[in-house]
């Protein structure tokens, strides 16, 4: 009797396996679209990221694994080109909602798709000025996320820099074309509020302007032969990815640098004025958490 028991336990277990399989394999796997700006990551630093990240680390509270529920599709460029076709991409693979650091890339996708949604983790632009937007509390479009009051900080961030070097005449303004060349206005509004201030403060601003990696070394150069005092260092996605060489860079060359975030300060530079850019990450998961729960984005306020 024990052996015919154990036969049936074992039979009905076999049969039961392959409709627990076919009942996995027929859930739908929520599927999560990246750009980024920069290399390919190593998968090493990539897992880094996906253990460390403020982002991911809420995904994974909220309940979103990737490889369980969830599929994350990522797509790199360092041009405006290879981001285009990235995005590219990623639109043709029909993910169920996209996700960006900052405006520029959400341009560079909105240009492909304006019905795939798409979030936004910290946009250092005005959205509405930059008409992603329709209004804060009501997107209206296919573009949602969380956004800086940056104008505001301009100000303090030059007050910052003259109380270190008091007899400050002469400031740089470092900023990347990459992905900010998707939104021409934005920061041609950002240089005339920083030379507004600076004026104010008797300051005068040289503006350089950097379109890949290779050029921070000459803007730095740039900045010695001017005799510039400090820079104030703008931190879109570029910046980030290439923290490294600009602060190293600010550093070899003895110019004083404010940065925005405080992810600046960390790998040693030297002091920055900004956001909690990790708190801003995890309001991005909830979100897309949303998103991936029905909402849409028209409707979800900036």
């Amino acid at each position: 009797m024990r052996l015919i028991g154990l036969a049936v336990v074992l039979a009905g277990s076999i049969l039961l396996a392959p409709l627990a399989a076919e009942a996995q394999k027929s859930e739908k796997m929520a599927r999560v679209g990246i750009l980024g700006i920069g290399p390919v990551p190593s998968p090493q630093d990539l897992a880094k990221s996906v253990s460390t990240n403020p982002f991911w680390m809420s995904m994974r509270q909220l309940g979103w694994v990737d490889g369980q529920n969830m599929v994350v599709e990522r797509r790199f460029g360092e041009s405006a080109d290879q981001l285009r076709a990235g995005a590219a991409d990623l639109v043709r693979l029909k993910v169920d909602v996209l996700f960006v650091s900052g405006a520029g890339l959400a341009k560079i996708l909105q240009l492909e798709t304006k019905i795939i949604p798409i979030v936004i983790g910290r946009a250092d632009e005005d959205l509405v000025a930059a008409g992603l937007v329709d209004s804060l509390p009501r997107p209206g479009g296919n573009i949602t996320g969380s956004q800086l009051l940056n104008d505001d900080l301009i100000p303090k961030r030059l007050e910052l820099l003259k109380a270190l070097v008091p007899n400050l005449s002469k400031v740089a303004l470092l900023r990347e074309d990459v992905t900010t060349s998707a939104l021409p206005p934005v920061p041609a509004r950002y240089g005339q509020e920083v030379a507004i201030a600076a004026r104010g403060l008797g300051i005068e601003v040289h503006t350089f302007i950097v379109r890949r990696a290779g050029d921070l070394a000459a803007a730095f150069l740039g900045m010695k032969k001017n005799h510039d005092q400090g820079v104030v260092v703008m931190s879109p996605a570029f910046m980030f990815v290439h923290r490294k060489a600009v602060i190293d860079l600010a550093a070899t060359h003895r110019i004083p640098a404010i940065y925005e975030l405080r992810v600046f300060v960390e790998p040693g530079g030297l002091m920055s004025y900004g956001v909690n850019a990790s708190e801003m990450q995890r309001r991005a998961a909830v979100y897309v958490d949303k998103i991936l729960k029905g909402a849409k984005p028209s409707d979800l306020p900036v």
